[in-house]
């Protein structure tokens, strides 16, 4: 089964909790502390896989969850860490989070992305050991791993896109010109899924992408076109094969050329050769006439072929075309690319301000305040909350930061509650 767009739940593993622990041995009086620390729990990366061409096994398998990390144990023993969960995804999968941000474009074989990472373990009651604390009887709780609902979006890297209305004949030209082996019968939409060719020319070759049949209105979600649409994004050309036997040719064209530009106006200007197919049984005379018709909409410069996916008339022809303007694009595509990895950021003059992960606010709550901050998020979500010893550090940290001298300034009283945004909270 074909799947092209998922949504997943990705979850990294979490990190082991720190141990609390003290030496009991023979002969050993008031033995110190030895509790290990937690190990960090399992990213989650995908990984592009050229072995991979549909993304189906997430249709139902929706939780993609990495393990934990393993607790520390005595005798400052640190626990396991976690390894990382490698998720194989087809060449050309993009991965957004919730909100629509584009989180990774993997677009060759072997590229990885770390989607979601893992949480921190936490440190033994070992680590804590100073002149003032000599027998810590706490630990920290390991941080939790990120957790995030990801969209995953398989856009076909191919060469040549092959458009055009159901029945136009691009599965029949699939066939002819590569090993691919569509179903091809006489009705339309025969096509249900995108079907992959590779095409070969003297010493190259190009990867053709047969894209089920677009009708009007498919922008809007109407037919099969619209769901397979985003496919024909990459490709280097696309090649608009055209029924000779319709009876509105320039109608034919001008609905395919709409619903690009409605879905895309990107994907309406991206090379075009047009192949007028099915003109093996047609006099010179009557091809002459269509394709001065499609030359008339298509503009000048429209590169025209008269060909039959059938017989083979013309294919040879309208492949070095497609070849030539292949190498064209992906040649600019990567002048582009080199141009914007030259450009340093001494050319943009952008003032910018530090990034400072131990900034923090206090905003006022009903029954008290509020902190928030990265770095102090951290350390809370680190604390065993039911460990007097552990929200005591949690409150020598906030003292150390400030906020705690920002609280008093703002005539916090005793009882009133500090919250986080991770649901904690002590009293003051």
């Amino acid at each position: 089964m074909f799947i092209d767009a998922v949504k997943v739940d990705v979850v990294a593993g979490d990190g082991g909790n720190g141990k609390v622990s003290f030496r009991h041995e023979k002969f050993i009086d008031r033995g110190g502390p030895d509790g290990g620390d937690g190990g960090n729990g399992g990213d989650v990366v995908f990984v592009a896989s050229r072995n991979q061409n549909t993304l189906a096994k997430f249709r139902f398998d929706k939780l993609v969850k990495a393990e934990s990390g393993h607790p520390g144990g005595k005798q400052r023993m640190h626990g396991r860490s976690a390894p990382a969960l490698e998720v194989a995804v087809p060449v050309g999968t993009v991965i957004s989070d919730q909100t629509g941000r584009e989180l990774a474009d993997l677009t060759e074989d072997g590229q990885r992305a770390v989607i979601a990472k893992g949480g921190k373990g936490g440190f033994g009651n070992a680590h804590f050991v100073s002149s003032r604390r000599q027998a810590p009887k706490f630990a920290e709780k390991g941080e939790p791993g990120e957790e995030l609902q990801a969209s995953l979006e398989l856009k076909m890297i191919a060469d040549v896109g092959l458009v055009g209305l159901p029945n136009a004949g691009k599965s029949t030209l699939l066939a002819r010109l590569s090993n691919a082996r569509p179903e091809i019968a006489n009705y339309p939409f025969t096509t249900l899924t995108p079907n992959l060719g590779v095409v070969d020319i003297d010493t190259t070759s190009l990867l053709f992408a047969d894209i089920p049949g677009l009708i009007e209105g498919a922008s809007e979600g109407k037919g099969l076109g619209h769901t397979f649409l985003r496919h024909v994004e990459r490709t280097a050309v696309m090649l608009h094969l055209i029924d000779a036997y319709e009876e509105d040719l320039v109608g034919a064209y001008q609905t395919i050329r709409n619903e690009l530009a409605a879905y895309d106006k990107k994907l309406a200007k991206r090379p075009e050769i047009i192949a007028l197919n099915k003109t093996e049984g047609l006099d010179q005379e009557m091809i002459d006439d269509m394709l001065a018709r499609l030359r008339k909409v298509a503009g000048a410069k429209a590169q025209l072929f008269a060909i039959s996916g059938q017989s083979g008339k013309g294919l040879k022809e309208l492949l070095y075309a497609l070849k030539a303007q292949t190498e064209k694009t992906r040649a600019a595509e990567a002048a582009a690319a080199l141009k914007r990895a030259n450009q340093s950021d001494a050319d943009i003059p952008v003032l910018r301000l530090p990034d400072d992960d131990r900034s923090w606010t206090i905003d006022n709550t009903d029954d008290g305040y509020l902190v928030q901050g990265t770095k102090i998020e951290q350390f809370v979500q680190r604390t065993d909350f039911e460990n007097e010893e552990a929200v005591q550090r949690l409150r020598d940290i906030m003292r150390k930061n400030g906020i705690m001298h920002e609280l008093v300034r703002r005539g916090i009283e005793a009882g009133q509650k500090i919250s986080f945004p991770s649901g904690h909270s002590f009293e003051y």
